[in-house]
């Protein structure tokens, strides 16, 4: 069977690592490149039309879940057979890319994620605060658990779906948050998915997306009381 890759991009405000992003995506992987800007104040827009990929975009900042939507929404109409969410602020090595995508077409896993939490050390080495590491083991731990799945991280911004899984979800339901991530692997678990992983190393900079100690917080929060939920519609 030939797969249809199509990576697209959530982007917000991506100016400063857009083109190191593309250009580290290797040649060949993927069939289309989209990018769904979310209302960015920058030059994000600008760049990407330059940089030749399809751009679609939100008039107005309407958030991070939001904008995973409508890339997953685009893909599909699309006719994506394998669809990569890659975040375009250069955290997340876009190489590694066809190792994801290869687990997909083998028919191992239905789903993939590229997981930074492998030793504390690589963490703490890449950059990652200590807070953040530590909140991200702890959170992914409680999540597994609840799950039962065997993940390296929950949180992570690089993954790539099969288009059967994508279609079998609600997403357009869920949060328009940075809680949907969550809510869609809840959501996976709960349909059996397979759904696997593999290393990634951590790249902090300054230029770099990332929520700030406050919004981890709340963001914190709001994955306990979904994992909650969860948890009781188990029951």
């Amino acid at each position: 069977m030939k797969h249809k890759v199509i990576i697209v991009l959530p982007a917000y405000n991506a100016e400063k690592t857009l083109v190191k992003t593309i250009r580290a995506i290797p040649q060949g992987i993927a069939h289309e490149i989209i990018l769904n800007d979310d209302g960015s104040n920058d030059r994000t827009v600008q760049l990407a039309k330059t940089l030749r990929l399809t751009l679609f975009q939100h008039t107005i900042n309407r958030g991070y879940g939001a904008n995973q939507k409508s890339c997953y929404t685009i893909a599909l109409d699309h006719h994506a057979s394998i669809v990569v969410i890659l975040h375009p602020d250069y955290q997340y090595d876009p190489r590694l890319i066809p190792h994801l995508v290869d687990f997909i077409k083998e028919g191992y896993f239905d789903v993939m994620l590229g997981s930074r939490i492998r030793t504390r050390k690589e963490a703490l080495a890449g950059g990652m605060p200590m807070y953040k590491y530590y909140a991200n083991r702890s959170l992914t731990l409680i999540q597994n658990l609840v799950s039962g799945q065997n993940l390296g991280e929950w949180h992570t911004g690089l993954h790539a779906f099969s288009s059967k899984v994508l279609r079998s979800v609600p997403y357009e339901t869920f949060s328009d948050d940075f809680i949907f991530a969550t809510q869609m692997l809840f959501a996976l678990s709960k349909k059996g998915f397979r759904i696997g992983d593999i290393p990634v190393p951590v790249r902090y900079f300054a230029e770099a997306s990332s929520i700030n100690f406050r919004d981890g917080i709340r963001y914190g929060i709001l994955t306990l009381l979904e994992t909650l939920k969860y948890l009781l519609r188990k029951q």
